[in-house]
């Protein structure tokens, strides 16, 4: 019998739809040509091009000049910190992010930090993820030129008041950036709205195909260039534009947002009942992350007493793929950073899941996660002395 194949991790990528890749095929065939071409096969390509700009652009109710195609959200958050801490160095040098940011980001505020000598203020947040804007208005000043705040987090879910700490941001004349790979084309995201000056996304979240994402930049803002070459990208960005992704992305854009108030409110369902079963069925969790202002996809949760690497193997031999925290420092063997931040002990933050559902899950995919996982929590816990020291001392939950 064929082991069952569940896929609960769409928080690190999602499987490419059907209408995407329909969109983008004939792009690798037919309209092959280079989008700087002036001849006919350039001109058809170019019309791909401009297609996907103006429908990622409206996902974002942002104008298709504002947005900037780059290979992906990391390229996004590079370019939108140094591009902006260059270009604005002569007014300051500080720069404002969070402790539980992505990589994308805290790496490239390190760079600037040894570097180039900019100064970097990590905010801290609440237990259950949120930024302290008190803070931030402690710590802002008119030496501050960026503020960087990701919109929702990759690995707990919580989403920021991001209009808040905008107002904050443009009060003392810096320029506001938010992360929003993960929110974008899973919530609604109304740039105008937010009055962001920047903002991250990538294609590969939202159904679309890997290796493309975009940068908004709001019309005014000066950035410097990101890729020197070429006239692409409005020379901000050069190089030969991978039209089939960006048919694909902008693809993608246009289905997440005709989709929006199904994919929030069904995936919000799926993740409560998910969560609730979690807990009526297993004894001694945590809930991580904002409890309703998160991602309606995810549910991040520790277990005490055992390690989330043993719930892993277990739960892929049945199947279902699933993670401890972020794809991209799954090899790493400290604890999250974003669970450490949100004050959680050492051990229990070695025991967390992230279990993130998508448009393609099923009410079963829930009731198969809620029948097994309890009996993989009971065998390693089985398996763990501290579990059996707890017992010791609690003989009444034996």
């Amino acid at each position: 019998m064929e082991k069952r194949r569940l896929y609960m991790d769409y928080s690190a990528t999602t499987p490419v739809k059907k209408e995407v890749l329909e969109a983008m095929m004939p792009y690798y065939t037919t309209y092959f040509g280079n989008a700087s071409s002036f001849h006919q096969f350039g001109r058809e390509a170019k019309e791909g091009l401009d297609k996907a700009r103006a429908q990622v652009a409206a996902l974002i109710n942002a104008e298709p000049r504002e947005v900037f195609f780059t290979n992906g959200g990391t390229e996004s958050d590079n370019w939108a910190l140094e591009g902006t801490a260059f270009a604005r160095k002569d007014k300051g040098n500080h720069i404002i992010t969070t402790k539980i940011e992505h990589h994308a980001i805290l790496h490239t505020c390190e760079y600037l930090q040894k570097v180039h000598g900019f100064e970097v203020t990590y905010l801290d947040v609440d237990a259950e993820g949120k930024v302290d804007l008190d803070q931030l208005k402690r710590v802002i000043s008119d030496n501050t030129i960026l503020v960087s705040v990701m919109y929702a987090n990759n690995e707990v879910g919580t989403i920021q008041p991001i209009k808040e700490i905008t107002k904050i941001a443009h009060q003392y004349g810096a320029l506001m950036h938010t992360d929003a790979v993960q929110a974008s084309g899973n919530i609604p995201v109304d740039v105008k709205d937010l009055d962001v000056d920047l903002m991250s996304m990538s294609g590969h979240k939202i159904y679309g195909p890997k290796g493309i994402g975009a940068l908004f930049v709001k019309k005014g803002v000066k950035i410097h260039n990101f890729i020197h070459g070429g006239a692409q990208e409005k020379k901000k960005r050069a190089g030969t534009e991978n039209i089939p992704a960006i048919v694909g992305y902008g693809k993608a854009a246009e289905l997440a947002k005709a989709n929006m108030e199904h994919h929030v409110t069904e995936l919000t369902r799926l993740r409560e009942k998910l969560l609730n079963g979690i807990v009526e069925t297993i004894p001694h969790v945590k809930i991580n992350g904002h409890r309703t202002d998160r991602l309606p996809g995810n549910a991040n949760i520790s277990f005490e007493f055992i390690e989330g690497e043993g719930i892993l193997l277990l739960l892929d031999q049945l199947g279902i793929g699933a993670s401890s925290g972020s794809a991209c420092t799954s090899g790493s063997l400290d604890p999250s950073h974003v669970l450490m931040a949100l004050g959680l002990p050492h051990e229990l933050a070695h025991g967390s899941l992230r279990l993130t559902v998508g448009d393609f899950t099923t009410e079963d995919d829930i009731d198969y996660i809620l029948e097994n996982l309890p009996k993989v929590i009971a065998r390693l816990r089985e398996l763990s002395p501290l579990y059996q020291t707890y017992l010791k001392e609690h003989p009444e939950e034996k």
